[in-house]
C-alpha cells in the first residue's frame, strides 16, 4: 500500500512552525504584490502587471525546489532571495529605483554573485557530503565552482539585457554619459592608433532624414558597456567573498555558523566516511 500524502493543511502547519519568519515575509510580499498588479491593471499597464505575476511566480520557487530536490533551504537564504525578487523587480522595475537610486543596481548585482555562490557551491557541498556518491571535492575546487558558477550566472544575465536591448530596446543595459574616451574609428591613417576626445559637452544626431538632435546630457553616450562591466565587477566580488568563506567553512565543518544560514542541505544526505585505513 503506497503511503498516503500528506494534506496541504498539514504542509503549510509544518512551513508554518519550521519557518514562521519566512512565511510572515512571503505573505506580505505576496500581497504586495498583488495589490501593486491590480493598480497596473486598472492604470492598463500590462508590462508591470506581467512583472506581478513573473514575480509571484519567481516566489513560489524556493518552495518548489525544496519539494523537487528533497532539500531544506535556511531561512536566512530563502529570506534575502524574496527579498531580492522583490527589490529586483518590484521596486526596481515598476518602481524605477534603477532610476531613482544609482547604486539599486549595482546593490543587487552585488548580492546575486554571494547568492549564485552560494548555489553553486551547495550544489557539489550536498554530493559532497552524501555517502552514496563515489567523489569527494577538495575545499578549494568546491570554492572554485562556487565563484565560476556565480560568474557565468552573471555574464548570462548579461547575455539576457544585452538581447532585449537589441531587440526590444528596453535600455536594460543602462547608459553613461562620458566627456572622454579614446576610439580607432577617428584615426585618419585608418590604423590601430586610438584618437582621444576629452572635454566633450554635448552630443548631435543626425537621423536619415537629414534632421538633427542636440542630446543635452553634457558628454557622450555610452551604450550600456560601463554598465555591464560594473555589473560584472561587483557580481566577481560578491562571488569571491562568499567563495573564501565558503572554502574555510569546509576546513571547519560543523563550525561555519554563517554560512550554513546560506547553504541549502539535501534531507536524506549523509556525511561523507572517514576514509578507510591501508590493508597492511
Amino acid at each position: 500500500m503506497k503511503p498516503c500524502k500528506p494534506r496541504v493543511s498539514e504542509t503549510l502547519r509544518d512551513l508554518w512552525k519550521e519557518k514562521k519568519a519566512v512565511m510572515i515575509l512571503y505573505t506580505f510580499l505576496r500581497i504586495s504584490v498583488i495589490l501593486v498588479m491590480l493598480a497596473q491593471l486598472f492604470n492598463r499597464n500590462f508590462e508591470n502587471v506581467f512583472l506581478c505575476l513573473l514575480t509571484l511566480i519567481l516566489f513560489a520557487l524556493p518552495t518548489m525546489l525544496e519539494r523537487k530536490l528533497d532539500i531544506d533551504l535556511p531561512n536566512t537564504l530563502e529570506v534575502i532571495i524574496l527579498l531580492f525578487i522583490y527589490a529586483a523587480e518590484i521596486l526596481g522595475e515598476i518602481g524605477a529605483y534603477y532610476v531613482t537610486f544609482p547604486h539599486w543596481d549595482t546593490v543587487l548585482h552585488t548580492i546575486n554573485g554571494f547568492l549564485c555562490a552560494a548555489i553553486g557551491f551547495s550544489l557539489l557541498d550536498i554530493l559532497n557530503r552524501n555517502s552514496r556518491v563515489r567523489f569527494h571535492l577538495s575545499p578549494l575546487y568546491l570554492a572554485i565552482v562556487a565563484f565560476c558558477f556565480s560568474m557565468t550566472v552573471g555574464v548570462v544575465w548579461e547575455f539576457f539585457e544585452c538581447t532585449m536591448d537589441q531587440l526590444f530596446f528596453l535600455d536594460m543595459q543602462k547608459d553613461t554619459v562620458l566627456q572622454n574616451f579614446g576610439t580607432i574609428l577617428l584615426d585618419p591613417t585608418g590604423g590601430n592608433h586610438p584618437v582621444v576626445l576629452r572635454g566633450i559637452s554635448d552630443v548631435i544626431v543626425v537621423f536619415s532624414d537629414g534632421s538633427q538632435k542636440s542630446l543635452g546630457l553634457g558628454g557622450y553616450l555610452d551604450p550600456g558597456l560601463l554598465d555591464t562591466m560594473e555589473d560584472l565587477f561587483v557580481n566577481f566580488i560578491g562571488a569571491m567573498i562568499f567563495s573564501v568563506i565558503g572554502y574555510f567553512y569546509v576546513l571547519s565543518r560543523g563550525k561555519g555558523r554563517f554560512v550554513r544560514r546560506f547553504i541549502p542541505v539535501a534531507n536524506h544526505s549523509a556525511p561523507p566516511e572517514p576514509p578507510k585505513p591501508p590493508e597492511s
